[in-house]
């Protein structure tokens, strides 16, 4: 009994990870007013983030390679080894989440001013049958906690989180 009690403690323990507050705003050019909405974001190392917000009816998932990004009814997943517009962000959440080097690929720049970094994910390919052209994601230097991560869209439409 002794033992099961102390699993399940650490069981409780690694699954109740602090949940970081995030802002999301919604910009579409053909719409007047950005659409803004609350929630939260959870980080379970190695490879886990759930950004959730507007009462779970938007959610972005990374679960190790696979990506799963709900809004409203509509679900979008892909798997970052099968998709590379998504490859290199996978490898970019990692390394942030680890508190590694991020890895060098041609299509990302970093860069560092004061205690922020930068880096900003331009995915090659066919522009067309991507969901989003570029990610910026803007991380404490030191900490690597997370500041705000943009995800641009075509048509000058993109998504922004902003973390608390």
């Amino acid at each position: 009994m002794k033992r099961f009690i102390i699993i399940l403690f650490c069981t409780l323990a690694y699954l109740a990870s602090p949940a970081q507050q995030v802002t999301k705003l919604t910009h579409k050019k053909a719409v007047k007013t950005d659409a803004v909405t609350t929630g939260t974001m959870t980080i379970r190392k190695p490879d886990y983030i759930c950004i959730s917000t507007d009462n779970d009816a938007d959610q972005l998932i990374m679960d190790g390679t696979k990506f799963t990004m709900t809004m409203g009814k509509r679900k979008h997943t892909t798997d970052s080894r099968k998709n590379p517009q998504f490859a290199t962000f996978q490898s970019v959440l990692h390394a942030v989440i680890n508190n590694q080097p991020i890895p060098a690929s041609e299509e990302l720049t970093v860069t560092t001013r004061g205690a922020q970094k930068t880096i900003t994910i331009n995915p090659a390919g066919k522009k067309k049958r991507q969901l989003f052209t570029s990610f910026v994601l803007v991380v404490d230097a030191k900490t690597s906690a997370f500041h705000t991560l943009r995800m641009n869209g075509r048509n000058d439409d993109y998504t922004e989180y902003t973390f608390k």
